[in-house]
């Protein structure tokens, strides 16, 4: 497995990055998908809302899977086995053990953990790194202190200081940024149990998402009532809402995007371990390829992709933004005008994803126009390899990666490490695949 060390881009200071090159190159051969950070991470949070021994199979690798596990180690849960199947923590609910919590670069994470840390009465401050520090948090601030929670912030930005206990109310939140708020506030009202209430959602987006959460809530002995996902409901209670369990973190459809993508442009390629029952969002890429094109087929588990005449297609990504990156690749080499709908999720990510992806696709000679919430990915006329940046996103990582393979000439990566948010193996899996990947480390910002 392929390692390098860590750079942080919100500490101004230079550091050694990883740069990846990427040759052109046919793959084939038939992979694992990783583990989902979405399931893993809310899997996490149950587990230390529960009061016992819960059981995480298939647990996630990642930077945001390691931050979560050091969230709820500092919130009061125990790590006491841990192995590459398995993961075992025990806990009491939240009990915090040290008075501050980084989150590294996870939004799910902080926006998830920010409302259980305040089911605590002890005050702790919440940090976090990299892109992360820019991101707005406004709604803490707008809606915390109805819930009888004290709160500090810079502005709206990271850190967060904040107070509780977190006393349930009746609210009414904004679901059209995100959903992960709210996926936090279902958790600690149900871990609370303490008042009646309701939380009422306008516009939400990434409804998929909140299904998940609601999934694992049930696997976890809660399930949480709610009327076409506007209004959700609560009911006070004496005993403790969640239960330990054993859980099995889901194959990551986020992460399986960019290797089924790369199997319909420089394939054959077969991803196992996705499942079609899951809940995730970003399911949809089968959807995608079928439009596009690509030859497709499943088994089981096991998905068969690979490349055909490829035509542009139309998608609305608003409930799965994570897919623009794959999608873009795919794109590239889809014959006609590629539309994808909403553009407006993209703002807040890791960069500013709409921006980054026509910048740095542009690198390589692909015409990207944004039109309102709509993307026009100019497809089919080839791209030639170019010297392109990651901007610290994983998914552009990715994307560049894939676009990579089917370039004329080598295509660079600056700050390639970027994977490591989600996906720490994606090299050595494209290596795997027969991919003309090296790596190597340089002095940089």
């Amino acid at each position: 497995m392929i390692h390098y060390k860590k750079n942080d881009p919100g500490d101004g200071l230079y550091a050694e990055i990883m740069v990846a090159t990427v040759q052109p190159s046919l793959v084939q051969g038939v992979l694992r998908a990783p583990a989902s950070k979405s399931s893993m991470q809310r899997a996490c949070a149950a587990a230390l809302l529960s009061n016992g021994a819960s059981v995480i199979r298939n647990p996630g690798v990642s930077n945001d899977d390691l931050a979560a596990l050091e969230v709820i180690r500092v919130l009061g849960a125990r790590v006491v086995s841990q192995n590459r199947d398995s993961i075992t923590i025990e806990s009491s609910g939240v009990q915090p053990i040290a008075s501050s919590m980084n989150c590294g670069e996870a939004g799910l994470g902080l926006r998830m953990f920010a409302p259980i840390a305040a089911l605590s009465d002890k005050e702790i401050t919440i940090n976090g790194s990299g892109s992360l520090l820019k991101r707005p948090m406004h709604f803490f601030d707008e809606i915390f202190p109805s819930l009888g929670i004290r709160i500090e912030s810079r502005g709206g930005y990271l850190p967060l200081r904040i107070r509780g206990p977190l006393r349930p109310a009746d609210i009414e939140i904004d679901g059209s940024l995100s959903s992960q708020f709210l996926t936090g506030l279902l958790m600690a009202y149900a871990a609370s149990g303490s008042h009646d209430a309701s939380i009422k959602v306008k516009d939400l987006k990434s409804k998929p998402y909140i299904d998940l959460t609601l999934q694992v809530m049930k696997h976890f002995g809660v399930a949480v009532e709610h009327e076409n996902y506007e209004i959700f409901h609560f009911k006070a209670r004496a005993e403790k809402g969640f239960t330990p369990a054993v859980y099995t973190v889901e194959g990551d459809w986020s992460g399986g995007a960019f290797l089924l993508a790369a199997g319909a442009v420089a394939g054959p390629v077969s991803v196992k371990g996705l499942s079609f029952a899951s809940t995730q969002a970003d399911k949809a890429i089968m959807e995608a390829l079928h439009r596009c094109g690509a030859i497709v087929s499943t088994d089981n588990d096991r998905i068969d992709i690979r490349p055909a005449a490829l035509k542009a297609f139309e998608f609305d990504a608003t409930d799965c933004p994570d897919l623009f990156p794959p999608l873009v690749a795919l794109a590239a080499y889809c014959d006609g005008n590629t539309l994808i709908r909403g553009t407006s999720r993209l703002t807040h990510k890791e960069s500013n994803r709409a921006l980054t992806l026509q910048e740095e696709f542009g690198k390589m000679g692909l015409t990207i126009d944004l039109e309102g919430d709509t993307m026009k990915v100019q497809g089919g006329k080839g791209l030639s390899g170019a010297v392109v940046h990651s901007r610290h996103d994983h998914r552009i990582a990715m994307a560049c990666a894939v676009s990579a393979l089917r370039a004329s000439g080598d295509t660079v990566i600056e700050v390639a490490e970027a994977v490591d948010k989600s996906y720490p193996r994606f090299y050595d899996d494209l290596q795997s695949l027969g991919a003309a990947v090296s790596l190597r480390e340089e002095s940089g910002e």
